[in-house]
């Protein structure tokens, strides 16, 4: 059984699992391939929350019960990475397995609307590339997206058009909306392809998607599914109903991770009525580090170094949570290193799907979600970029920083309000991961060897993934 967490320092620091596997081959993907009997597979996709904000990795004035026995009864890891410090690029990387650079989509796409949208508003996820939903569909899967996209609004960009046979949701943030700035178009909430509602109220798309979802596990129970929830939660502006508003002591942050909480509790209890939890496998992670120059309304990365838009810990370490009774044993705490880019590779080889030709940056993970002994990981390294410029790297628990700006945080805001932010430099900087996940000691000076080889390194990838980098997709202006 897995014991007791109650400091958060040690589920970040952590350095062995605390549950071992039976014997290789109890589990494992060549068993369950010999039966035929796919899972169904549901990825939970939360929206700037923090490394600290469930419960078994250390919240604080809110509870997350149904997270918890998520955890407990399958693994949670405390060296996940999402792929990206911000939204677009991060489910680029989720869906794809790629690099965000390596599919064109590094950087935040939107609506027409203010400065920072031109250019970027009739670019999306180019169709071309293969989704997880693609995979799938050769295994005739029945798949659905469900929630924020933020892939291109426009109709070649939505989800019907890479893999998915249904859609309810937002296209982008809802802070991307007419009321809260008028240079925006109204925000249309889309089933399949075609607006069926115009700014939806926020306090409701939890409950929302968590309806949608629970009919479709209902109406799919006879053959295999996909379902990629992606919460527009606890992105800003926050928004409860009023079944969860004012109930946590954290405030309105902790009323919406109460109401996700809530709506993961929901979806177990679903697949248990329809006698589907045992082979259903649970993903819970998020897109990146919490917005912290929102204050109050932004969650918490704990100890970590910063929050989203950095590639330090808080920006991109991520909480994640897998569940798949019949194939992961319970109470599981690992550290093992992987990244949201090896969702992709490790599907592939669950289900069988044949990988597409195209370059595929991520790599099959599965005997680390096993915790299989002995089993090497398959990463020598990850790379962790803003947009095109790669800033750092992370060897085993080595993660070295090459110079670089960073936004932080001069004020936090208060009750939904912006913060004033400054910008920061950070120089060459080593730090060892195993005792000083804050980053906070710089080493630098006494491991020059180490800063060569991943110097090294780093430029290697950096050259190959900018020359094979395909084109995001794009359509002609309106």
């Amino acid at each position: 059984m897995k014991k007791e967490i109650t400091r958060r320092e040690f589920i970040i620091r952590s350095t062995t699992a605390l549950s071992v596997l039976p014997a290789a081959g109890v589990f494992g993907n060549s068993l369950f391939r010999s039966t035929g009997d796919l899972p169904n597979i549901i990825l939970i996709y939360a929206d700037d929350q923090g490394y600290a904000d469930v419960g078994v990795y250390g919240a604080k004035g809110f509870e997350t019960p149904n997270l918890d026995a998520l955890a407990n009864n399958g693994i949670q890891f405390t060296n996940y990475y999402s792929a990206a410090p911000t939204c677009t690029p991060s489910r680029a990387a989720l869906l794809t397995g790629c690099y965000p650079v390596r599919v064109g989509l590094p950087f935040v796409v939107g609506p027409k609307g203010p400065d920072w949208t031109k250019g970027k508003e009739n670019i999306g996820l180019n169709p071309n590339e293969t989704t997880i939903a693609k995979l799938l569909k050769q295994k005739k899967y029945a798949t659905c997206c469900i929630g924020k996209w933020h892939l291109g609004d426009k109709k070649d960009f939505l989800p019907l058009r890479q893999g998915f046979d249904y859609y309810f949701g937002l296209p982008y943030s809802h802070d991307m909306i007419k009321t809260l700035d008028s240079s925006y178009p109204d925000l249309p909430l889309i089933e399949n392809e075609t607006a069926v509602e115009l700014n939806p109220d926020p306090s409701l798309l939890t409950k929302r998607y968590t309806e949608k979802t629970l009919d479709y596990i209902e109406n799919n129970i006879s053959h295999p599914f996909f379902i990629y929830l992606a919460h527009n939660l606890p992105h800003v502006p926050l928004a409860a109903s009023e079944q969860f508003k004012g109930k946590s002591k954290r405030g309105l942050y902790g009323d919406v991770m109460e109401e996700i909480d809530w709506s993961v509790g929901e979806i177990v209890k679903k697949l248990k009525e329809q006698n589907l939890y045992e082979n259903t496998i649970i993903i819970y992670t998020s897109d990146n580090g919490p917005w912290l120059i929102f204050g109050d309304h932004a969650g918490s990365a704990g100890s970590l170094r910063e929050g989203k838009f950095t590639t330090f810990e808080g920006g991109q370490r991520e909480p994640c949570i897998i569940s798949w009774p019949r194939n992961i044993p319970k109470g599981i705490i690992s550290n093992e290193m992987f990244s949201s880019i090896d969702f992709f590779s490790t599907i592939a080889a669950i289900t069988g799907a044949q990988l597409p030709t195209n370059k595929i940056d991520g790599k099959d993970v599965l005997p680390l979600w096993e915790n299989t002994p002995g089993v090497e990981n398959p990463h020598e390294a990850l790379f962790f970029y803003a947009e095109y410029d790669l800033q750092a790297v992370r060897w085993k628990n080595w993660k070295l920083h090459f110079p670089h700006k960073y936004n932080s945080v001069k004020e936090p805001g208060i009750s939904g309000k912006q913060g004033i932010g400054i910008e920061k430099n950070i120089g060459l900087s080593l730090f060892n991961l195993s005792d000083d996940p804050e980053e906070k000691n710089n080493v630098a000076g006494k491991h020059s060897d180490i800063i060569k080889n991943l110097t090294a390194m780093a430029e290697t990838f950096d050259i190959e993934l900018k020359r094979n980098a395909r084109p995001c997709g794009r359509v002609n202006e309106e």
